[in-house]
């Protein structure tokens, strides 16, 4: 803590005695050579022992950090990918163990979720301020907040089957991985609910990512072949539950799905996430060997261009 008013002499002491310098001499000395002696700001700071004058000097310069610790958490992101974000700005390492199950007043089974469910796809995704002494639990409280806010404000009753909102939710993170565009999101949406009606294997290849942790890789065979229950290539019907938070227009689509006959849907090569949506096997069958051998001519990557 630099109190306010403290000449560099001050400062040189405190700084020793914390051990962040070891000589108050030439810390003061590189002070004045630089120019910086009248520029050092009050406040407090964290700083590393053993550091350089000229490191130290810059950070007292541009001041201490703000009060406010801005977090921002992307959309579709599940509990396990949002953790190390939280983490890292500096809000401890609770964020799983807070979102593990019902959070204070806020419980997932009001909106249908099996009980004791964790609150996987209603910790809503945005940019949030928390005050630097604020953990994770705090973020968490703002989340569920935010999501009911959200959530009173969609008819959830508009989705076709009957369906509860939590399995809206379901459908609503899968739409936010899969979908890049947002015209396609309704789309996307019609084709789940269409294979569900008829009892089609979702093949959703954002499912085994969640259930493999494999967010980035190329998804092994292995993988799709795995019996684990969110594996939309083994298991019939949607997942247990959402495989990560949705953002407001994923959950709107869910919850108001285009009115389509459409089955499938694969990336169109040279687009930006695009896809191309078919109401038949013949049609996706030549609009994936169309992706597949705009694949293959860029040796395996994927055909996109974004």
């Amino acid at each position: 803590m630099i109190p306010s008013g403290a000449t560099v002499s001050t400062i040189a002491g405190i700084l020793e005695e914390r051990g962040v310098i070891s000589s108050p001499f030439f810390f003061e000395t590189r002070a004045r050579l630089t120019d910086r002696g009248t520029t050092l700001r009050p406040g407090s700071y964290t700083l590393r022992r053993g550091a350089s004058n000229e490191a130290v000097l810059d950070v007292l310069a541009a001041g201490p950090p703000p009060d406010v610790v801005s977090v921002t958490v992307p959309e579709g992101r599940a509990r396990s990918e949002v953790a190390p974000i939280v983490s890292g700005a500096g809000l401890g390492r609770g964020y799983r163990r807070a979102t593990a199950g019902a959070f204070g007043d806020f419980d997932p089974a009001s909106y249908g979720a099996p009980k004791g469910s964790s609150l996987e796809g209603f910790l809503f995704p945005s940019t949030y301020e928390l005050r630097r002494d604020d953990d994770a639990r705090d973020l968490v409280r703002r989340q569920t907040e935010a999501f009911e806010r959200e959530a009173r404000s969609i008819d959830f009753d508009g989705a076709p089957g009957e369906r509860t909102p939590f399995e809206v939710l379901t459908v609503a993170s899968m739409v936010e991985r899969e979908a890049q565009v947002d015209r396609e999101r309704q789309l996307i949406a019609s084709v789940i609910y269409n294979r569900l009606e008829v009892d089609e294997l979702l093949r959703i290849d954002a499912t085994v990512r969640f259930a493999t942790g494999n967010w980035s890789r190329p998804i092994l065979k292995s993988q799709l072949e795995s019996p684990d229950p969110y594996n939309t290539y083994t298991n019939a019907g949607l997942p247990p539950g959402p495989i990560g938070s949705p953002g407001r227009e994923s959950l709107e689509a869910a919850a108001n799905p285009a009115d389509t006959d459409f089955m499938f849907y694969v990336v169109k090569p040279g687009t930006c996430g695009e896809h191309a949506f078919s109401d038949n096997e013949a049609q996706f069958f030549r609009d994936s060997n169309r992706y597949n051998d705009a694949r293959a001519a860029r040796g395996g990557r994927s055909p996109t261009d974004c």
